[in-house]
């Protein structure tokens, strides 16, 4: 059974099977799916997440203060009120999805990191096919 990275990621479930909890708190993924058993401690995220997070909720926030500001013009201290919760709910609101659909996508394109002897041979019968 395939699952889509995308599904799994944003429901925040274990790419392998789309059953399982990925993460045990709030972004600590787990060391293995608690489901079906896959090792999920290969996983190298890095910054991609807040990259994502930070593209996305710029365009958001500045296309709504932008109209905002031409709309209604506001004065600046009510900008602030409005768009630093905005910012701060929304990012984080995203980044364990994201977190989760990068995790999700690493694990179907670089399944090798996956199978524990960096072979690739996710099948053991020493032909590398998956």
């Amino acid at each position: 059974m395939t699952v889509s990275p995308f599904f799994a990621g944003l429901r925040c479930r274990c790419p392998a099977c789309g059953t399982g909890k990925l993460f045990g708190g709030f972004l600590k993924v787990v060391s293995a799916c608690d489901h079906c058993g896959q090792d999920l401690s290969a996983h190298e995220e890095g910054d991609g997440p807040a990259v994502f997070i930070i593209l996305v909720m710029g365009a958001i926030v500045v296309g709504l203060a932008l109209w905002t500001e031409i709309k209604y013009q506001p004065p600046l201290w009510l900008h602030a009120v409005l768009w630093g919760p905005l910012i701060l709910v929304g990012s984080l609101a995203m980044l364990r999805p994201f977190k989760a659909t990068i995790i999700a996508l690493q694990f179907k394109h670089r399944r090798e990191d996956y199978d524990g002897d960096g072979t690739g041979d996710s099948t053991g019968d020493g032909t590398g096919a998956p």
